[in-house]
């Protein structure tokens, strides 16, 4: 393809080839040359225009796929017609429909191959996700009484990390009946502690989720 004449269009464009690749072959199986490859004409002189090096391009990336998540958070933190049981459960709702998780079920990845996706997305939980939005709407639960925990920071860490590396099938493959059986005892625990934060709708999308990922990784094999 020719340059494009507007530089934010080449941009989005570079970063979104570059995560496909990333996504599918790795940080590290995947060339400059790949990603020009995938672009159609734009030349390598085009690329370092907007970035020195891979390296940039991955961290471009990764800014590009938090910005959405971190927008969506800060929005059901800050709104003052929720508390914080409701603003929990909205944001695992809002998470799970979101039609990004059908594109990476789909791509069938293993982010257990991708270690420096998976250390990304591990730095930004605990440096943003857990300090800047659950913990504070964990926090305002427990005023408003929708939450009862003694633990703000622990149970803030726990949800994300089980939400987004224990029950993700990007990072653990298993049958869908298995990976459900994990969502059901979940909601067990979370419930155990006060905490109803799935409904049945949510327990079936992702069943649905799981079974997307299954039918690409029996393609793959």
């Amino acid at each position: 393809m020719a340059r494009n004449k507007y530089p934010e269009e080449t941009i989005n464009q570079i970063l979104t080839v570059a995560l496909n690749l990333f996504i599918q072959k790795g940080y590290e199986q995947t060339s400059i040359q790949d990603i020009i490859n995938e672009l159609g004409g734009l030349t390598k002189g085009a690329i370092y225009h907007h970035y020195k090096s891979k390296e940039e391009i991955f961290q471009a990336v990764t800014d590009h796929m938090f910005k959405g998540a971190d927008e969506m958070l800060s929005g059901i933190r800050d709104d003052k017609e929720l508390n914080g049981l409701e603003k929990l459960r909205k944001i695992s709702r809002v998470s799970l429909e979101n039609p990004a998780q059908n594109e990476m079920a789909s791509a069938a990845p293993s982010l257990l191959n991708n270690p420096k996706l998976l250390a990304a997305q591990f730095e930004n939980i605990f440096i943003k996700g857990v300090p800047l939005y659950i913990q504070p709407i964990i926090e305002q639960g427990m005023r408003d009484g929708s939450i009862r925990t003694d633990y703000p920071r622990e149970l803030s860490e726990a949800l994300m990390i089980l939400t987004n590396f224990w029950l993700n099938p990007a990072v653990i493959q298993a049958t869908p009946e298995m990976m459900l059986r994990k969502v059901r005892l979940f909601d067990e625990i979370l419930k155990g502690l006060g905490l109803n934060l799935f409904d049945e709708q949510m327990i079936q999308r992702y069943e649905e989720l799981y079974r997307l990922s299954a039918r690409e990784v029996s393609k793959e094999n």
